[in-house]
């Protein structure tokens, strides 16, 4: 097999611009491209912290099937994981925004990383870990 790399996630979501919102005014990505197919009946949104995939960052894809507002989870799905400097900070500007804090900032169990955890609007934790770098 030839050498890969990690392109995206893809999570649907009921509201595309209420999701963009939270991903990028709560947790500081950016909206890096989005694709309208309206013959299909659904728009992509890209969001990330990189710049469009050039140094091999993930991407969150955000799809939004119209006319569709809720989806079931599964219990397959456990999280998505985002590093940030200051967890308890990142929890208390995702609660100033409306945001929902699941676990409090604190280390991990048996161990001493600082995580939490919050949801988005459409309910997917989303695990923070404090990063110096």
């Amino acid at each position: 097999m030839t050498e890969g790399r990690f392109l995206h996630t893809m999570i649907r979501v009921g509201d595309l611009q209420r999701s963009i919102d939270f991903y990028t005014k709560l947790l500081g990505m950016k909206e890096l491209r989005r694709r309208d197919v309206p013959e299909g009946k659904y728009t992509l949104a890209f969001l990330g912290y990189g710049e469009g995939n050039k140094e091999g960052q993930g991407e969150i894809e955000l799809t939004y099937n119209y006319g569709v507002d809720k989806y079931e989870h599964g219990t397959a799905f456990g999280h998505l994981a985002v590093g940030v400097p200051d967890v308890a900070a990142a929890c208390e500007a995702v609660r100033a925004g409306g945001g929902k804090v699941t676990r409090e900032a604190g280390p991990v169990k048996f161990g001493t990383t600082i995580i939490a955890f919050v949801e988005d609007p459409d309910g997917y934790k989303i695990e923070l870990i404090q990063r110096m770098s």
